[in-house]
């Protein structure tokens, strides 16, 4: 297998410090005393010019004096000196350099100068830089634990399969040692600091392809390259590790200008969340959920369906259990009457069909709780089994014999999720980790983690990588269209729609009244007046559409009250005529809309239109480029698209239109994504047969 480019961060066979120190408790002491108290057993190297001996290593004055080759170097010196310290591991070759060192981009402009001197100096040289500013790197089965952070002192973490990826060091040593903490085994760590040049999308790409990793834990803080951090996504998904992010801190894109009231709406928080379901990731919201899912998934299997079996000794947490199974997506279906007949043989006093609960008097029966679990586990397809034991845990004289038989259940069934509820000791709790069992003392927290890894294997079945074709050749209708011109008039906007299949009313721009007026007789009343103008977007803030014009006069009058509305308005905008279009009363109205995002690029936006969107804020996004199963897929995940689809007698829509319409507009960003800054199709009237777009603001970037 090719080696991955962060592979001798993780993995060295001799390290050296720069600004090494003899006291363990600074800075430049740290990382020497962990390494060697971890039990590191590669070679270290003290470089510290006033010392022969650090922390009883021997020392060496410069890189230079240090006999043969060496792996990786730390930076722990302050900033001023840090590029010299740069230049001497380029001298000596040392490919893979970690620097710890603060003062930098973070500080001040001339911190930020020397950053990019440092990261200009590395890429020539082919010499990767993790940080600045960074905490450094915990590698836990070989003992690397290059780093200073201070929740290593009194922690020690055990190996396993959760791996940490952060940009904030305090983050994820806050993160870790909690993990530490509740005992959960650990791959990797990495804090990517000032991100010079490695970052942590490029960590998660290499824990994807880490052996050693099973659930890959990540804080952002921003994001540099959108189409980066998706292909990662889909590497880990791809190798069945479940990728739990957390998005701290105020993203580096910033709110984008609301160019479209589609821009608006979306804000790059939303569309980040978008990006995570369609690579198959989970944003936790919490670094206690995060720490549930990797703790759930890192013990067991992947859960093969939704669907769970709950015993409870309780009925009253049944019910609170089957409350957040519904919260969190996971199907508590009812046991078949043939099972309930065979459940009551084993419990006579059950009560339930799912939750079952066999209330506390399941005590009074030999093996009831194990032979019940493998009666359910066999007879059912349910890929978990929630068992609350109230206080059992906490009595050894009862537990111990019943772990046993659960340890039992766990290796004849290894493909099932058997998730304990109840209170542990630290001690009990170790002995069913060890049998390859899982406990939450919080029956809400359990649901949660479990209904995550439900919807994360969900999202693996359908992953949109919302990737360009490379292979895709750009068709660009003959239309008349001046990107520089920044926004197009309603009527050019739908004009160029229209060759990408958005379906148009006829229509007529005038220019005189007897224009007006000679196009609605054309067209056939009633019909709408609107101002045309690539200057004022959003009409109707100021009147500037009248609707349900009856006849000549009626068009004659709305034009003069247009024209002159327009040009009452401040800055003089460039006013080209009056559009007159049938009046269209029928059908339901939704919104379509292209936001460009600045990190991952086109997304397609869906919502019904009124309240729906500017109240609730009911909308939806999809990375471009869009199937017809995809585009399908985007409509139903507005609540209110129940509406299209026959809603309380009410004739279905013409989904089928809409969803060509979406299609239209994937294939129109792809191939105007260098000059587009968004869309507006608002509305878009869906009929019975048909659709109709009935008004439309196409922004173009100026300066491109």
């Amino acid at each position: 297998m090719e080696v991955h480019a962060l592979d001798p961060f993780f993995n060295p066979r001799s390290v050296a410090i720069i600004g090494a120190s003899s006291d363990p408790s600074k800075l430049g002491g740290r990382p020497i005393r962990f390494l060697r108290a971890a039990g590191y057993a590669g070679r270290i190297y003290p470089i510290n010019t006033r010392s022969e001996t650090v922390q009883g290593l021997q020392a060496y004055p410069t890189l230079a004096d240090i006999p043969g080759e060496v792996d990786q170097a730390l930076i722990i010196v302050p900033a001023s000196a840090a590029p010299d310290a740069l230049r001497a591991c380029i001298a000596k070759g040392i490919k893979a350099v970690q620097v710890l060192s603060s003062g930098f981009a973070e500080e001040s402009e001339e911190g930020r100068l020397r950053q990019e001197e440092m990261s200009a100096l590395a890429a020539r040289h082919g010499v990767r830089l993790l940080g600045p500013n960074c905490l450094g790197i915990v590698s836990v089965r070989n003992r690397y634990f290059a780093t200073f952070s201070t929740a290593l002192e009194a922690l020690v973490p055990q190996p396993g399969g959760i791996s940490f990826a952060t940009q904030s060091g305090a983050f994820g040593s806050c993160a870790y040692a909690q993990a530490i903490q509740r005992g959960l085994g650990i791959a990797r760590i990495v804090a990517t600091g000032n991100e010079a040049d490695i970052d942590v999308t490029e960590c998660i790409d290499f824990l994807a392809s880490d052996p050693e990793t099973r659930v890959i834990c990540a804080a952002i803080e921003g994001c540099r390259d959108g189409n980066r951090l998706r292909r990662a996504l889909l590497k880990a998904a791809a190798a069945g590790k479940p990728v739990i992010l957390m998005k701290v801190g105020s993203s580096a894109t910033g709110q984008q200008a609301a160019a479209t009231h589609t821009g608006a709406i979306a804000g790059d928080d939303k569309i980040f969340d978008v990006v995570c379901r369609e690579c198959g990731a989970w944003r936790a919201q919490s670094i206690e959920e995060m720490l549930d899912i990797a703790y759930v998934r890192s013990q067991l299997a992947e859960p093969a369906n939704d669907r769970a079996n709950i015993i409870t000794v309780s009925g009253g947490i049944g019910v609170l259990m089957a409350d957040d199974a519904e919260r969190h997506g996971v199907a508590v279906p009812a046991a078949a009457p043939a099972l309930q007949a065979r459940i009551r043989g084993i419990v006579p006093f059950l009560v339930g069909v799912n939750p079952l609960d066999t209330t506390a008097q399941i005590g009074a029966i030999k093996r009831g709780i194990p032979d019940l679990a493998e009666l359910v586990i066999q007879e059912t397809d349910c890929a978990t089994l929630f068992l609350y034991l109230a206080q059992i845990p906490c009595d050894p004289r009862r537990f111990v014999p019943l772990l046993a038989d659960l340890a039992e259940l766990r290796r004849k069934y290894p493909d099932r999720l058997l998730v304990l509820i109840g209170p542990s000791d630290d001690e009990m709790r170790r002995q069913l980790e060890a049998q390859g069992l899982v406990i939450f003392s919080d029956p809400g927290r359990a649901m949660r983690a479990v209904g995550a890894l439900c919807e994360i294997a969900r999202r693996r079945a359908s992953l949109h990588p919302g990737l360009p074709d490379p292979g895709r050749r750009a068709r660009r209708p003959d239309v008349a269209v001046d990107p520089r011109a920044g926004s197009l008039n309603e009527m050019q906007a739908k004009r160029l729609l229209s060759e990408y299949g958005l379906p148009v009313p006829p229509e007529a721009l005038c220019r005189t009244e007897a224009e007006a007026v000679a196009a609605a007789q054309r067209l056939g009343y009633p019909v709408v007046a609107k101002i045309v103008s690539p200057d004022i977007q959003h009409k109707t803030e100021f009147g500037g559409v009248v609707l349900d014009l009856a006849d000549a006069d009626a068009v004659r009058r709305a034009f003069g009250a247009l024209m002159g509305k327009a040009a009452a308005l401040p800055g003089s905008p460039r006013i080209e005529g009056v559009l007159i279009a049938p009046m269209i009363r029928k059908g339901t109205e939704t919104i379509l809309g292209i936001h460009v995002d600045p990190i991952f690029g086109p997304m397609v936006m869906f919502g019904l239109g009124g309240v729906a969107v500017e109240l609730f804020r009911d909308v939806a996004f999809a990375s471009v480029p869009l199937s017809p199963a995809r585009a399908e897929q985007l409509i139903r995940s507005v609540k209110a698209s129940q509406l299209l689809f026959g809603w309380r007698g009410r004739p279905a829509q013409d989904v089928g239109a809409l969803t060509r319409a979406l299609m239209g507009l994937s294939d129109f960003a792809q191939d105007w994504a260098q000059v587009l800054e968004g869309v507006d199709v608002n509305p878009f009237v869906v009929l019975d047969e048909g659709a109709a777009c009935l008004d439309a603001v196409v922004s173009c970037n100026a300066a491109s």
